[in-house]
């Protein structure tokens, strides 16, 4: 995934902690109204906190963004590292030629055999509204540690920081 310099400097923190973790978890609404959910991988973050994704124009998310007030939930987790992302903002779908070449990866080809030139192939554009983060500074085995003597004393668990960004 490509991430640049945010021209937010809240949303530098979350460009830091999904650039590694590339594959979001992104909800919809479907037509009867269940929020459904399906892996993307992220082809960048620009420098508006705007992520971009390559789909198929018959995916059923294309329909769900364009009769559902667009409204998207990103959901990003690296359990290792205990940080863990939630972006909400909106969605389009784009047939923008120009940026499906800036983001063209061969590692796509498998979703789009024909490359760039696929005819199934579009671009779900989502603007970043407000994003939730929570990340631990500590390496796993002080986080074991720190949760075992919350256990023991009765202590809440407190380690790392949350935070809510707005766009």
């Amino acid at each position: 995934m490509e991430t640049q310099h945010q021209h937010n400097k809240d949303l530098e923190k979350v460009k830091d902690l999904i650039e590694d973790i590339r594959i979001a978890m992104m909800t919809t609404v479907d037509e009867a109204g269940h929020l459904v959910s399906r892996p993307m991988a992220v082809m960048q973050m620009d420098a508006n906190g705007t992520l971009w994704f390559f789909t198929k124009k018959s995916s059923p998310k294309v329909d769900q963004v364009e009769n559902h007030e667009q409204q998207v939930n990103l959901s990003f987790a690296d359990v290792s590292d205990a940080s863990y992302v939630s972006i909400s903002g909106t969605a389009q779908e784009l047939d923008d030629r120009a940026k499906i070449d800036e983001l063209w990866s061969p590692a796509a080809k498998p979703w789009f055999p024909d490359g760039k030139d696929d005819p199934q192939l579009t671009i779900l554009k989502v603007d970043t509204h407000m994003a939730e983060y929570w990340d631990s500074t500590s390496s796993r085995m002080v986080r074991f540690l720190e949760m075992a003597r919350a256990a023991v004393t009765g202590d809440t668990y407190k380690e790392g920081e949350n935070r809510k960004v707005y766009n």
